[in-house]
């Protein structure tokens, strides 16, 4: 399976979400997805299976419960192949910030002189 199949899937990318927090237990990561997703165990256990599978968590028994991680490896192929695709939307966000810092600064200087930026009258 295709590392973007994988993450297509909303369910497969909240647990990987969960593990970036740190290692879990299938039994916690189960009762969240269950909680949020209104899904079976054995279906919880299906995503943690594909996601093992692909490469992206890993498990280790530790007694009778099974540790989840996850694994970067994978998550750094998807990175370096929307690395092409970045050049779209930098440009677009690097003129979001200038123009946030630009009304940030307007706002001061409205604020040092008494007018409101929002409506460009003196209070």
């Amino acid at each position: 399976m295709h590392a973007l199949d994988v993450l297509s899937d909303p369910v497969r990318r909240r647990i990987l979400e969960l593990l970036a927090a740190g290692e879990q237990s299938s039994g916690e990561v189960s009762t969240v997805i269950r909680s949020e997703f209104g899904i079976s165990q054995p279906a919880v256990s299906q995503h943690l299976r594909v996601l093992r599978e692909g490469g992206f968590a890993s498990v280790r028994a530790e007694g009778t419960r099974r540790l989840y991680a996850v694994e970067a490896a994978p998550l750094r192929e998807v990175d370096r192949w929307l690395d092409q695709f970045r050049g779209f939307w930098e440009q677009r966000l690097d003129a979001l910030g200038t123009e946030l810092a630009r009304g940030k600064r307007q706002r001061r200087l409205d604020q040092g002189r008494g007018g409101d930026s929002r409506t460009g009258e003196d209070t």
